[in-house]
């Protein structure tokens, strides 16, 4: 990537996943796809020895956040440097921004993690027409979007059913209010809610109850959900790119937004076991000529 004493774009990722590792290297390579007198980009991870520490996070004309825990602890040292935070969702993003001393001396923008509200349930609807009322598990960060799924969901005709896990409601008791007369479960991310101790006792139970789910990753189609609509790695990598050369150009400030390019995975046992027959190439396609539309 160059030597860091000439980076002006710096990815500070939380850690080395695949997903994040993917992330950073798609946004290397497409800003050096630019050209050879594009400047170069130095890729940081929070494991690296003092990598916070880097002086190259002051001098750097744009920095690109992966993960929220890079997100926030990279605000705190109150740098005057544009920051672009993605992989990370909505009420995470707002979470951080929030809980900080002070407001950020320079725009933070970020490239949102999850689906827009309306993406999600028009694949809902082209994959269960029949499907009238949504079930959600809100934790207290994903909560703050509840209203804002209500008011997209009521304005196609669909109900919202609520549960909520926190405090002293806990996984089986939110599931089971939202599991009872409802037709999917629509699975917004969350950690209070969604992670790796809850996720296989969520879709056994959801399976059980014969209750289809819409997630937001494909570890999840592939431990049991429905469907997962989500941005891949390389696909937030190629947006967050974008956005930064924006930043960085005299083009002027980027604005939070959600993933314009997404992927649909379906898994076709469990449509089986539900009865259904769905096709995911074709849902794909349903979905982005209603995009066009819009």
């Amino acid at each position: 990537m160059g030597s860091i004493w000439a980076a002006e774009l710096i990815v500070l990722s939380s850690d080395r996943s695949p997903g994040y590792s993917e992330a950073a290297q798609t946004i290397a390579s497409e800003w050096m796809r630019s050209g050879p007198d594009k400047p170069e980009v130095q890729v940081l991870y929070l494991t690296d020895p003092g990598a916070l520490e880097s002086p190259q996070l002051g001098t750097a004309k744009t920095i690109v956040t992966l993960g929220s825990e890079a997100l926030s602890r990279l605000l705190l040292r109150d740098l005057r440097t544009p920051v672009i935070a993605a992989l990370i969702p909505r009420a995470g993003f707002e979470r951080v921004l929030r809980d900080l001393p002070k407001r950020p001396i320079a725009p933070v923008a970020a490239l949102y993690l999850e689906q827009p509200f309306p993406r999600q349930i028009e694949l809902l609807r082209l994959a269960l027409p029949e499907a009238k009322k949504v079930g959600v598990l809100w934790g207290m960060e994903s909560g703050l979007q509840a209203g804002n799924l209500l008011s997209s969901l009521n304005a196609r005709g669909l109900e919202m059913v609520s549960g909520y896990v926190g405090g002293t409601v806990n996984l089986f008791i939110g599931l089971k209010a939202v599991l009872d007369g409802t037709d999917v479960l629509l699975a917004v991310p969350d950690p209070q809610v969604y992670n790796g101790s809850s996720i296989s006792n969520v879709l056994l139970a959801t399976y059980r109850a014969r209750v289809p789910v819409v997630a937001f990753s494909p570890a999840y189609v592939r431990a049991g959900a429905l469907l997962s609509l989500h941005s891949t790695p390389r696909q937030i990598g190629v947006q967050a790119a974008a956005m930064a050369k924006v930043q960085w150009t005299a083009a002027g400030s980027v604005s939070s937004q959600y993933p314009a390019d997404y992927t649909v995975v379906l898994n076709e046992h469990v449509a089986r076991s539900l009865g259904l027959s769905l096709d995911e190439a074709a849902l794909s396609e349903r979905l982005r000529r209603w995009e066009k539309r819009q």
